[in-house]
Order: C-alpha cells, then sequence, then structure tokens
C-alpha cells in the first residue's frame, strides 16, 4: 500500500470517528449528565408528565381540523416560495415578458388556493371550550 492510499484511509476513518462521536456523544453526555431520581420521591409515580409541576387537565387535548390545515397550507406555501428563488436566477436572460407571465400564473394560482381556503373557513379560529372530565 502507498503512502497516499494510506493517508486516504487514514481520512475515511477520522471522518467515520468523527460522525460517529458527533452521533453518540449526545446520548452518552445525557447517560452521564442526568439526574438518577424518579418522581417516586415525592409520590408522584402515576403522573403522566415528568415536569416537575401538577398538570391542570387531561393530558388529551383535541385540535379542530382547521389548525392542521393551517399547519398544510404553510407548509405548502413554504415550500413554494422556495420555488420561486431558482426562478427569479433562471429567468434572469431571454424572454422576459414569457417568464414573468409564467411566474404571475403559478403565484395566481397560490392566491386561487389562499382564496378558496378563506372561504372555507381555514383562517377563523373560533375558540372552543371542552368540558374537563
Amino acid at each position: 500500500m502507498d503512502q497516499k492510499s494510506l493517508i486516504d484511509l487514514l481520512y475515511i476513518a477520522a471522518f467515520f470517528l468523527g460522525g460517529l462521536g458527533f452521533a453518540l456523544g449526545p446520548l452518552v453526555l445525557a447517560n452521564i449528565l442526568a439526574p438518577c431520581g424518579t418522581r417516586n420521591i415525592s409520590n408522584k409515580s402515576k403522573q403522566y408528565i415528568e415536569c416537575g409541576m401538577v398538570p391542570i387537565g387531561g393530558a388529551r387535548i383535541r385540535f379542530g381540523a382547521v389548525y392542521y390545515l393551517y399547519a398544510l397550507m404553510f407548509l405548502a406555501f413554504d415550500v413554494d416560495v422556495l420555488f420561486l428563488f431558482p426562478v427569479a436566477v433562471a429567468y434572469n436572460h431571454g424572454l422576459v415578458i414569457r417568464d414573468f407571465i409564467e411566474v404571475v400564473i403559478f403565484v395566481g394560482i397560490l392566491a386561487l388556493s389562499i382564496i378558496y381556503a378563506w372561504r372555507k373557513g381555514v383562517f377563523q379560529w373560533n375558540r372552543k371550550v371542552y368540558n374537563h372530565q
């Protein structure tokens, strides 16, 4: 084995050990630094949340479907805005009017989806009160 191949293998081993250290290091540190006591010290072994505070109400609450629709719309528009950046860079040369019309059509379709969601009431969050059980 020549000198260059040995150096390449050392680089690979160093990167592998570095990646392994970054992957397992936080787990080992958490095990070493984590407190070892349990909640049984204060007779709270049946408590569901381990934050140390007494929970208020039940652990299961219901979110309305509107919340998830709102989140999906945010995700869709976030990804669509990311598509506009390469378009702005790529459409720098050539047919400027045609490119502008394509972007206007793309943004127009997005605007139609906002109007549709608005009409469906996705953006109206009414406060709901649930009875505690």
